[in-house]
């Protein structure tokens, strides 16, 4: 009988959970993140569940605090969606707002104009995360997993982000 390689059946691929915080170490990276731009884009990519892209490319009109949300353009898959935005973190925004002034993107680089960059982010993050005191393997994506994993209870009561 002729050998044939497609025929062979492959295993599956493992699948496992993502790591996630706790509330309480959500927190303490919050209470960590000393810079107010840095705590700012932490809070935003938890509040809505952002993945790190999509944060950096917010604009000014995507963000609207009368209905609290936050329309993601061009998402993964070049999708357009909405998430949800926190009113605690919709009062830190107008904050925000008024002392840092955007121009184009809700977080902007020193030259006016240019949006923030992931590397930047990743590299607050890891300080951070260190400044909190957290010894788990984690990465600015896992704050989208915590908010998944954190909303169900954030519906039913509400949580205090330490804001």
């Amino acid at each position: 009988m002729p050998f044939k390689i497609g025929a062979i059946p492959r295993p599956r691929k493992e699948r496992k959970l993502p790591d996630v915080l706790t509330q309480e170490e959500v927190k303490r990276i919050f209470c960590a993140a000393a810079n107010p731009k840095h705590r700012m884009v932490l809070l935003v990519i938890y509040s809505g569940g952002l993945r790190i892209g999509e944060a950096t490319r917010l604009r000014l009109e995507d963000i609207d605090p009368a209905r609290k949300m936050i329309h993601i353009r061009g998402g993964k898959g070049k999708k357009d969606r909405f998430t949800l935005l926190s009113e605690k973190v919709v009062n830190e925004l107008s904050h925000y707002r008024a002392f840092f002034k955007p121009g184009q993107y809700l977080f902007e680089e020193e030259r006016q104009g240019k949006p923030y960059s992931p590397s930047s982010i990743q590299h607050v993050f890891r300080r951070v995360v260190e400044n909190a005191g957290i010894t788990k393997p984690v990465t600015v994506h896992t704050l989208r997993h915590s908010f998944a994993t954190h909303l169900p209870r954030e519906i039913q009561s509400s949580v205090d982000l330490g804001i």
